[in-house]
């Protein structure tokens, strides 16, 4: 079977599509024909070795220091079942299914043994392209919003990068649990965050959402611009700020900032749980929330993918294609 391998960090040419073993289902496992997966950011920070201030020295000891120890890079797996390991019941070959593989990785692949207990049943009203473009963005905003913001209906939440893969995601999670939404993107995406729940879309290019003289309860922000202090005029007293990208440093003195402004400073990584994963796949299911893609790629040309990736400017999800002709 083909992969993408990255044995070094480097710019999106370091990836390789290469023809690899074919997993095998051992105890407790499936493996999973894919018929599409996904490219975010995370995979493309973890290839080019860029993270955020503070985290460089982390990630070359977690995945590895002179490239990932784990060479197939990609955490989301949409496809068929085509092999089922001993100890596995209630799954049949030929299942549709969605999962997520964590730091495990291997998700850039034709073929992925994934643990059974982490699958999710697709619904027929899902294309695979879609249920691809589902976890990374809904499973991130679903955790910052919902498990520590706290969000509640009626709340105003104001999305910074609202065009992209999380921002998009928390758009229509903010709207669907009742907020009033703020998205702070360009003009050119105005009417996409505005179908997506937005009641209100700030072009960060014309206006500063700090100066506007609005306050919000919460201020999620997707693309590493706000800080406890540059964040408070725009915030209610004990507002919550959610940073989805933040250096260390400021990662490990949020108490100290939020004592300092009386913003409550958020940061962190959530855990991909299956439970919340078949949720969302509900959601996008019935219909609140639409899985955004904003490009496509065939598998193949999964190095333009990243190159995408890196441009800082991607509109939601990038979904790879295998061709299953």
């Amino acid at each position: 079977m083909q992969a993408a391998i990255v044995t070094r960090y480097g710019p999106p040419d370091v990836v390789e599509i290469r023809d690899v073993p074919h997993p095998v289902a051992k105890p407790g496992q499936v493996v999973v024909r894919q018929h599409a997966t996904s490219l975010n950011s995370g995979d493309a920070r973890i290839r080019g070795a860029n993270m955020p201030p503070g985290f460089g020295l982390i990630l070359r000891l977690v995945f590895g220091l002179r490239g990932p120890r784990q060479p197939i890079l990609g955490i989301c797996v949409a496809g068929e079942i085509s092999d089922i390991g001993p100890g596995v019941a209630g799954v049949s070959l030929g299942d549709r299914v969605l999962a997520t593989t964590g730091f495990a990785m291997r998700g850039h692949a034709e073929y992925v043994a994934v643990k059974a207990n982490r699958l999710v049943p697709l619904p027929e009203t899902l294309s695979m392209e879609e249920a691809a473009a589902l976890p990374f963005g809904a499973l991130t905003a679903l955790y910052y919003l919902r498990d520590r913001a706290k969000l509640q209906p009626g709340e105003s939440v104001l999305v910074i990068g609202a065009s992209g893969a999380v921002g998009a995601a928390a758009v229509q999670l903010a709207h669907h649990l009742g907020a009033q939404v703020t998205a702070v993107c360009s003009a050119a995406n105005a009417d996409l965050v505005r179908s997506l729940g937005a009641d209100q879309v700030i072009d960060y290019h014309a206006q500063d959402y700090r100066s506007m003289g609005q306050r919000h309860d919460i201020i999620v922000d997707c693309v590493g611009a706000a800080t406890a202090e540059n964040s408070h005029p725009a915030l209610v007293p004990g507002g919550r700020l959610c940073l989805v990208i933040a250096s260390l440093g400021y990662q490990l003195t949020a108490a100290w900032h939020s004592r300092r402004t009386g913003v409550r400073v958020i940061a962190g990584v959530g855990a991909e749980s299956p439970k919340d994963l078949a949720m969302l796949t509900e959601l996008a299911s019935a219909g609140p929330l639409r899985p955004h893609i904003g490009a496509t790629f065939p598998f193949a040309r999964i190095a333009s993918a990243h190159a995408l990736a890196d441009t800082g400017h991607k509109r939601g999800n990038t979904v790879l294609l295998f061709d299953r002709a």
